[in-house]
């Protein structure tokens, strides 16, 4: 996989689990328990696919301009994206729909959780607003 910096990159976000979905060999990304990244393993554990979530219209547009960018894997194919982690998406643009989808899904989680898992008291401006 070219990504190596992935797991860092998205470990670093505030509030940002990992687990393993053993029956799917799935490393998932989650932030308030909702994922918005995964990297999907073959038998061999060698990553085949990394998915995460982009508004549909961004998603495709870049499937129309990225053979490596596709509809999601095992996924809602209208939110989801899969990306093929040999390919030859740029890391900045990697980067920049897995912050898009880290920001779609913290943006799904109410107002309090948001302040939570960013540690925004009440009286501090919302990030997310």
């Amino acid at each position: 996989m070219r990504y190596l910096w992935i797991e860092e990159y998205l470990l670093a976000k505030p509030g940002v689990t990992k687990d393993l979905q053993e029956s799917w060999n799935w490393v998932r990304y989650q932030v308030g328990g909702k994922m918005f990244a995964a990297i999907c393993l073959d038998k061999e554990n060698k990553p085949y696919y990394i998915n995460l979530k982009l508004e549909p219209a961004e998603g495709e547009f870049l499937r129309g301009q990225y053979p490596d960018i596709v509809p999601g894997y095992y996924s809602n194919k209208r939110h989801w994206n899969s990306i093929v982690p040999d390919g030859q998406v740029p890391d900045e643009l990697m980067k920049e729909m897995l912050d898009k989808s880290y920001m779609l899904v913290l943006g799904g989680l109410s107002k309090k959780r948001q302040q939570e898992i960013l540690g925004v008291s009440g009286g501090q401006k919302q990030v997310l607003e």
